[in-house]
């Protein structure tokens, strides 16, 4: 490794005046992708079958968790002991479902009428593990437009519309209500300080250092706090309740640390609970936090939510591949909109820094097994050289302490200094990209159920553009609040019952599916032989 790193300073200069590679044709980006992306793999997948949405192809490990029995027997549980009765009920507690909290107060929710539960701590979830950025057009030389245009390219034309739409015009009022509330967005002279993100034809990502996901976090949730709604900690939603109609009326909920069980009667309900990253599709490392393991996508296809755009799965290129102790965590995409360029193990550049995510994931995993151009570590996995020097070469000494704090600390943790020594990377599975189908004001299919946040589907076609993770939670995250709020004023307290997981192990048992598999999962299960880190080099 230490003499690939010598071939990498030894070219530094040459790559620094030839500049980056060009960004590839429509037609090279297609054929590296169906060549190369994991993605494009048909037997890692397969068609569901049971439920609203039987037929769509989805990874194996998703239909294993729809494909299953629910936790417990409906029998056993009396819905007439109900335990909190509610207005609005938000699942999740990251950014999407405070942000929902927030604003079904403000559209007239008493913030005792609403509650809060979540699986972890309030704030554990992919939310604040942001790094790069969120994206509005706020320049004069952007517009909605455009930001719309990049986005609908971004996702290969697959993204509904009407919700590419509310995305990039909510956008810059979203950074409006955000500094408002204190969020400390990164500005050089008073103007916001932006940055291109892949994929962008605009630069148009607004940051708080690297951090950008927990400024804006711990500002929404202090906004939060200070209205007083309650939360419940360390209680996952393991099955939804719905009414004699079909209607959406809460929840069953399950304390992990006490094994209590609470029954939630809600007249609107929010489901905000992210993605499945903790599933590692493909034995992929991951980025996202220990609760992302799919539980809201499994209880709302329970109840009759369709899905959609859940046969692609986002591998960012750029995940920790050395030292082991952080194999999968991110190198935010932001080290390459400031100058870093990934480059093989003799030094040579081989792909433009600011590709479409998955276009740039393609690319890094053809130079390390096609090419055979990657560097191989001690435990055998294989990765590229991210050349974070660049950066103070392009930005100017200290650029990175000043606006990568974040990068540089995970790496000096384990005495590598990314300002003298470039870092090794490859593709780690890093977000959903389909979920639960939505419209434009976040209700599913479901009456009076609503979603917001990465378990939402629709937004981001077959691809997300980084930044627009940060903007989908609070967009959405604000309309289903309102929309909920909206629902719950009209809606009258409902007889609850079970009966759809009663008909869903009909439907497992018409289908000839006889497992004893359950789900939600709730938390993942790393007590398998073959543990995640040695599968990286295995995958292809």
């Amino acid at each position: 490794m230490r003499k690939s790193i010598e071939r990498v300073k030894a070219t530094r200069a040459k790559r620094l005046e030839a500049g980056p590679p060009s960004p590839m044709t429509a037609e090279e980006r297609e054929d590296i992708l169906e060549k190369f992306h994991p993605d494009y793999k048909p037997e890692k997948k397969r068609k569901l079958a049971v439920g609203i949405s039987a037929g769509e192809i989805v990874p194996h490990e998703v239909a294993d968790i729809f494909e299953a029995h629910p936790l417990f027997d409906p029998a056993d549980v009396d819905l007439s002991h109900i335990d909190y009765d509610v207005s609005v009920l938000v699942i999740g507690g990251g950014g999407a479902g405070t942000a929902a909290a927030i604003f079904a107060h403000q559209e007239g929710v008493s913030a005792e009428d609403i509650l809060v539960v979540t699986k972890l701590r309030h704030g554990d979830s992919n939310s604040i593990m942001a790094q790069g950025g969120i994206q509005a057009a706020d320049r004069p030389e952007d517009s909605p437009a455009i930001h719309y245009l990049d986005v609908i390219g971004g996702g290969h034309y697959a993204n509904k519309p009407e919700l590419v739409r509310a995305l990039v015009l909510d956008a810059p009022m979203i950074i409006g209500w955000h500094e408002d509330i204190g969020v400390m967005y990164d500005k050089q002279d008073g103007k916001y300080l932006e940055a291109h993100g892949g994929g962008t034809s605009r630069m148009r990502m607004h940051s708080a250092k690297d951090y950008t996901g927990k400024a804006i976090f711990n500002a929404v949730r202090d906004e939060f706090r200070n209205l007083g709604i309650p939360v419940l900690e360390f209680f996952p939603a393991i099955e939804l309740l719905l009414d004699e109609k079909g209607n959406a009326a809460g929840a069953i909920i399950y304390n992990i640390e006490t094994n209590e069980y609470k029954i939630i009667r809600a007249k609107a309900t929010v489901l905000s609970t992210g993605g499945f990253g903790r599933m590692h599709i493909q034995n992929f490392p991951t980025t996202n936090h220990y609760g992302a393991t799919a539980d809201g996508l499994v209880i709302a296809y329970r109840a009759g939510a369709n899905i959609i755009d859940m046969d692609s799965v986002q591998y960012h290129p750029t995940g920790v591949v050395y030292p082991t102790a952080i194999l999968g965590q991110l190198a935010t995409e932001k080290l390459r909109s400031q100058g870093a360029v990934p480059v093989n193990k003799d030094g040579e550049a081989f792909v433009f820094p600011l590709e479409p995510r998955d276009v740039e994931a393609a690319a890094v995993i053809r130079e390390c097994w096609e090419k055979n151009n990657g560097v191989e570590t001690p435990s055998g996995v294989r990765g590229v050289w991210l050349d974070t020097p660049m950066i103070e070469e392009i930005q100017g000494k200290g650029t990175i302490k000043q606006r990568l704090s974040a990068m540089w600390t995970m790496w000096h943790r384990h005495d590598i200094d990314i300002t003298k020594d470039p870092v090794l990377v490859y593709p780690t599975l890093h977000y959903q990209n389909g979920g639960v189908e939505i419209d434009e004001h976040g209700a599913t299919r479901v009456p009076g159920l609503f979603a917001a946040g990465e378990c939402d589907g629709g937004v981001h076609g077959k691809n997300r553009l980084m930044g627009n993770s940060q903007l989908d939670i609070y967009v959405f995250g604000r309309r289903v609040g309102m929309s909920a709020a909206r629902w719950s004023k009209r809606s009258k307290p409902k007889k609850l019952s079970l009966q759809h997981i009663v008909d869903y192990d009909k439907q497992l048992k018409k289908a000839g599916i006889e497992t004893d598999r359950v789900s939600p999962i709730l938390l993942p299960d790393y007590r398998a032989e073959t543990v995640i880190s040695s599968s990286l080099g295995r995958f292809i």
